[in-house]
């Protein structure tokens, strides 16, 4: 089974099929409603072969539907027919949860993705945990505030660097994990990873996307809630 893998983003949606060598791109933003990404993302594969399709959704989702509206992006997406509009099934999981799937390798698995907000996911031997960290209270504001890519910008590397890394080690005590995996696209902009932590790729969405319709015994068991 071909599979295309689709990755949600604030700033980007990227694209990346089974077999294929390269993935693809284009903008998003505050203007991006389903049906465009959709548009975009036929227009931008029409020379791939794909026989279903995985989305990664940068909100929460349970039992396989977008429950709120994106932060970075327009609204539109609760309710949306992915099925009907890509006429191809379709699995949807929260972006930072297909990550972490593409980046698990057993264990108790915090994964933690920096990029235009904040996404979290905890993998617990093989079952993936839905979290909502990203709004919650931290310091004078939220999670995202600081460690997204607000917090970066008016905060600066070094101080954004230390909250990052603060609430990394808390998290990681309080949730009793083997190990944090800190992705997204700012990984790249830290210059140490705290204790217990590694480095995920973006690439890792695409493989948690394929893992998501794979016969693979992990994969399946990783996947077993794949909407959380």
């Amino acid at each position: 089974m071909n599979v295309l893998a689709i990755d949600v983003g604030g700033t980007h949606v990227k694209v990346l099929a089974t077999g294929q060598p390269a993935s693809r791109r284009f903008s998003s933003g505050p203007t991006l409603t389903p049906q465009q990404m959709v548009d975009e993302v036929k227009k931008l594969v029409e020379d791939w072969p794909y026989d279903a399709i995985s989305i990664g959704y940068p909100g929460p989702v349970v039992n396989g539907r977008i429950t709120a509206e994106p932060y970075n992006l327009a609204s539109g997406w609760v309710g949306f027919d992915f099925e009907k509009a890509f006429g191809r099934p379709v699995r949807i999981l929260n972006d930072a949860a297909m990550q972490a799937l593409g980046s698990y390798e057993g264990g108790r698995m915090l994964f933690l993705g920096l990029g235009t907000g904040l996404g979290a996911t905890l993998i617990v031997d093989g079952v993936i945990a839905p979290l909502e960290i990203a709004h919650l209270f931290y310091k004078k504001s939220t999670y995202e505030d600081y460690l997204g890519i607000r917090g970066l910008e008016r905060l600066g590397k070094k101080k954004w660097r230390r909250h990052v890394a603060i609430a990394a080690t808390a998290l990681i005590r309080a949730l009793l994990v083997d190990e944090a995996v800190i992705g997204g696209g700012n990984v790249r902009k830290l210059d140490e990873l705290p204790p217990l932590c590694r480095a995920g790729d973006n690439d890792n969405a695409f493989l948690g996307g394929f893992r998501l319709w794979s016969g693979d015994q992990r994969a399946a068991e990783a996947s077993r809630f794949p909407t959380s």
